[in-house]
């Protein structure tokens, strides 16, 4: 399985989006290169997202649109999703990650701000892969997921 992440902004070099997609092979069963736009915003424009399009009027790290429902835990097949598929991908979502958020947290937790944003990448893939955080026992599955894909990263919660 191929993974691409599409980045725009300067935040996250085209090395660090190369290693994450390469931490990502295999996590999915898929026949198709399965992809994930990613944009870098600031705090008055993930606020603005936020408000448009969750009716909460604040500043949070990290919005996901997904693109596909039921997906959790499934194999993904091309000809299930004929029309969907934009060449030779399919788009799983979208996700927003607000830079000056993820700096607060990285200072608040402790943590370096490349290990933040490496988080908040990842929680928004695992919610475009229709994972969600909304009981326990679903927050505990995906915070499991999140850490597979860290640690192949090397990216480990120990303070940086």
């Amino acid at each position: 399985m191929d993974f691409r992440i599409d980045c725009e902004g300067v935040e996250f070099p085209a090395e660090n989006a190369r290693a994450l997609e390469s931490a990502l092979q295999g996590f999915v069963d898929t026949d198709i290169t399965l992809a994930v736009e990613l944009v870098f915003v600031d705090g008055g424009e993930i606020r603005r997202l936020n408000r448009e399009t969750r009716a909460t009027d604040k500043v949070t790290d990290v919005l996901s649109y997904p693109a596909l429902d039921g997906i959790k835990g499934k194999p993904i097949r091309a000809k299930d999703y004929p029309y969907e598929i934009d060449g030779e991908e399919l788009l799983l979502g979208s996700i927003a990650v607000c830079c000056d958020r993820a700096k607060e947290q990285a200072e608040e937790y402790g943590h370096s701000y490349e290990r933040e944003l490496h988080y908040l990448i990842v929680h928004g893939v695992m919610h475009c892969l229709g994972y969600d955080h909304m009981t326990d026992a679903d927050k505990a599955e995906m915070r499991e997921k999140e850490e597979q894909i860290l640690k192949k990263l090397g990216i480990t919660r120990e303070k940086e």
